[in-house]
């Protein structure tokens, strides 16, 4: 159990070790501080055919750089919003 959120130095030692892992095959951790984004991304490395893997690592990459500027954070608090609105929209349309 992680007591603070991870540095970003932290994080990049994180996501290296990540990368590392699932170009050799093996599957990506949890609770290691990546974001939904990062994660889905290492699985999406991680579940691909061996010979077509280092083709999605620039995708990886774009991930986690949205992950450091907090440009993923911010398109997630955005989708909330939105389910929220449409949420409050319908309830005012039945009641």
């Amino acid at each position: 159990m992680r007591h603070r959120w991870p540095t970003d130095q932290e994080l990049r030692q994180i996501f290296h070790g990540e990368l590392e892992r699932v170009l050799a095959g093996g599957g990506p951790r949890s609770c290691t501080g990546l974001d939904n984004d990062t994660a889905e991304a290492l699985w999406a490395i991680a579940t691909a055919e061996p010979a077509d893997r280092k083709a999605l690592v620039p995708a990886l990459y774009r991930a986690f750089a949205g992950q450091l500027d907090g440009s993923n954070a911010a398109r997630w608090h955005e989708e909330l919003e939105r389910r929220f609105e449409r949420g409050q929209r319908r309830q005012g349309e039945a009641g």
